[in-house]
C-alpha cells in the first residue's frame, strides 16, 4: 500500500519516537552530531512516561576500578549471568558523562554535608523538563500528542513513520533517513504510575519492518504498591514489614525476595499489608523528598506508612520493569533492519542486567546512555547514506489496514474488549508469574485466535485506532513474551517455572524471537567472557 497524501508532511534526517529519557537523548546526541531531528511523543514531551512523574536512582558509578567491578557484579548472578561485561563498561562510563552534562546543563543535584552534588538520583518532573528544554534548544522539532501507528519502509530499510495527532485528528507523515524507536516498553495497561502510554507499540512497529526481540520471557515484572495506589516504588518496601489483616506477620514476604509468597496469599484470597516500620528515622525526611508522589496518596486517606498498616497489591509492569525487547545488532544500537535503531525500554536490557532489574539505576542508566548511542548510530547512518537518500519508494508496514477516518471498523468498545482478553492471560499471577508450560499454552492459544481476528480489522488514523493499535501491539507483546517462556525450560532471573524450577546451565543463552502471524525462536550465544570473578 503506497502512501497516500498526508495533512502532515515532513522530511528529515532522524526520526525519534517516543520523548521520555531515552528518547530525548537520542534526539539530542543526533542534532549534536548535525542531523535534522524530528521527535515524535505519543504524550507531550517532557511530562509523559515513567520516569516524568516518578523520582529514579541512577546507576552512577565513579570510573573507580574496585567500584567499577562491584557495579557489575550486583546484578550479575541475580540476572542469570546474561550481562556481558563491555556492555556494562560502555552504558557505566556513557551515563557518568551524561549525568555529569546533566549537571553542566543546569540539573539541580542535591548537595551533601560538604557540598558536593548527589548525582545518584534524578527527579521526574525537573529531569524530563530540563531534557525538553534542551531538546527544543538543539533546534529539534517536537510533535507532542503524536503517537505513531506504523513505519515506513522500502527495500533498503526503514525510512519514517506515520501516526496522528490525538489532539487536532490531523494524521502525520515523517520521511527519515532513519529512525529510533524509544517507545518504552510495555505495562499492559495496569495503570501503573506514567505507564498507561507504554503498550509495547515499538516492539510492533519493529517487528513489521523485520527486526527481532530479544529476552522476552524476561518481562513479567510485578511491582508492591498499595491497592489505591499507581505508585510502583517497590524500592521503599525494603524497610517494610508485611502482615496479615489479624497483625500476624506474613512470614517470607519481601520487596527484593518474598514477592511470590505475597502474591500466594492474594490469589488465595488473604490480603496482606505493610507497613514501614523498619526505616531509621533519621532517613524518613529524606524518603519523603526523595520520592514526593509515593506519600501523597496516603497523606490525602490522613495514613501515616511508617506506623500505619496498609493493604498492599502486586501491579504488573510488564517489560517496563523486565528486561525483554528489540534486539540491538551493534554498539550503536542498531536494530536487525538497516535504518531503525532502539534505545531505553524498547530496547533488550539484557546485556546490562541480563534477566531481572529492579525500578530505576539500571533503568535509568540504560535509557540514557541506550539513547545517546542510537542517536549517535543514526546521524552516523544518514550521513552515509548521502545522495541515497533522495526519492524513497516507502510503504506502510503495518499489519493490520490503517484507513482514513469513517472508513475503519473497529469501535471503541472493541477495542477495550481486546485490551481486556489480553489482561487476561498476562496479569494474573498463576499465570504470568508462576509459569507452567500447560497455562502458558493455553494463554498463547487464546492470544494467537486473538491476533488473527485483530489483523482481518482495518483501523483509522483517529484517537479511536490508536487504542485499537496499541491492544494489538499488547496482543503481539504477550504472545513473543509466552513463545519465549515456553522456549525456556527452566527458571533464570524473573522468569521462574514451576514445572523447571532449576536453573539449566545448558541453557545459559539469549533467546531471540520474531515473526508476527508465525512466530519462532532460536537461541543465541552470550558473549563468552569473564564478566565478574
Amino acid at each position: 500500500m503506497a502512501i497516500q497524501e498526508q495533512a502532515q508532511h515532513l522530511k528529515t534526517d532522524v526520526l525519534v519516537i517516543g520523548g521520555g529519557p531515552a528518547g530525548t537523548w537520542a534526539a539530542v546526541t543526533a542534532a549534536a552530531k548535525g542531523a535534522r531531528v524530528v521527535l515524535a511523543d505519543k504524550g507531550y514531551c517532557g511530562s509523559s512516561g515513567a520516569t516524568a512523574p516518578s523520582g529514579t536512582g541512577v546507576w552512577y558509578v565513579k570510573p573507580d576500578e574496585r567500584l567499577r567491578e562491584e557495579a557489575k557484579a550486583s546484578r550479575y548472578d541475580m540476572g542469570g549471568r546474561l550481562a556481558e561485561h563491555r556492555w556494562m563498561n560502555r552504558v557505566l562510563d556513557r551515563t557518568y558523562a551524561n549525568m555529569n552534562q546533566l549537571a553542566g546543563w543546569g540539573y539541580p543535584f542535591p548537595l551533601d554535608d560538604e557540598g558536593n552534588q548527589h548525582r545518584r538520583s534524578l527527579q521526574g518532573p525537573e529531569y524530563m523538563r530540563l531534557m525538553r528544554k534542551v531538546v527544543r534548544k538543539a533546534g529539534v522539532t517536537i510533535l507532542d500528542h503524536s503517537p505513531a501507528l506504523e513505519l515506513l519502509a522500502d527495500e533498503h530499510g526503514v525510512g519514517g513513520a506515520a501516526g496522528v495527532n490525538t489532539q487536532t485528528g490531523i494524521p502525520w507523515t515523517v520521511e527519515a533517513g532513519a529512525v529510533v524507536i524509544a517507545t518504552g516498553g510495555c505495562a499492559f495497561l495496569s495503570k501503573a504510575l506514567g505507564c498507561n502510554v507504554l503498550t509495547g507499540d515499538g516492539y510492533l512497529m519493529a517487528a513489521e519492518a523485520g527486526a527481532n526481540l530479544s529476552g522476552m520471557e524476561f518481562s513479567n515484572a510485578y511491582a508492591i504498591c498499595p491497592t489505591f495506589s499507581s505508585v510502583t516504588k517497590t524500592a521503599y518496601y525494603s524497610y517494610a514489614s508485611f502482615y496479615y489483616e489479624d497483625g500476624t506477620i506474613v512470614e517470607g514476604a519481601g520487596s527484593k525476595r518474598g514477592r511470590s509468597v505475597i502474591a500466594r496469599n492474594l490469589m488465595e484470597g488473604r490480603q496482606v499489608y505493610a507497613v514501614l516500620d523498619q526505616a531509621p528515622e533519621h532517613l524518613k525526611p529524606l524518603l519523603r523528598v526523595g520520592q514526593t508522589n509515593f506519600f501523597l496518596p496516603f497523606d490525602r486517606r490522613g495514613i501515616d506508612p511508617f506506623t500505619d498498616p496498609f493493604p498492599i497489591t502486586l501491579r504488573l509492569e510488564g517489560t517496563v520493569r523486565g528486561t525483554g525487547g528489540i534486539r540491538l545488532a551493534d554498539e550503536l544500537c542498531a536494530t536487525d533492519v538497516p535504518g531503525l535503531y532502539a534505545a531505553g525500554d524498547a530496547a533488550t536490557r539484557e546485556l546490562i542486567c541480563g534477566g531481572f532489574t529492579g525500578g530505576g539505576s539500571h533503568n535509568a542508566a540504560w535509557a540514557m546512555s541506550s539513547g545517546s548511542f542510537a542517536g549517535e548510530g543514526a546521524a552516523a547512518y544518514v550521513k552515509k547514506l548521502g545522495a541515497h537518500d533522495g526519492s524513497r519508494n516507502l510503504e506502510r508496514k503495518s499489519t493490520q489496514p490503517i484507513v482514513e477516518e469513517g472508513k475503519g471498523s473497529v469501535k471503541p468498545s472493541r477495542a477495550a474488549e481486546w485490551v481486556q482478553a489480553v489482561q487476561d492471560e498476562v496479569k494474573p499471577y498463576d499465570r504470568n508469574l508462576f509459569r507452567t508450560g500447560e497455562v502458558m499454552t493455553q494463554s498463547l492459544n487464546r492470544l494467537n485466535g486473538l491476533w488473527n481476528e485483530q489483523r482481518e480489522q482495518a483501523i483509522e488514523h483517529t484517537v479511536d485506532g490508536v487504542k485499537a493499535r496499541e491492544a494489538a501491539a499488547m496482543t503481539a507483546t504477550a504472545r513473543w513474551m509466552y513463545t519465549s517462556a515456553l522456549a525456556r525450560t527452566e527458571s533464570r532471573g524473573m522468569h521462574k517455572r514451576s514445572d523447571f524450577a532449576g536453573m539449566d546451565d545448558n541453557q545459559h543463552y539469549r533467546l531471540i524471537t520474531g515473526g508476527l502471524d508465525q512466530l519462532w525462536v532460536r537461541p543465541e550465544q552470550v558473549c563468552k567472557e569473564v564478566v565478574v570473578h
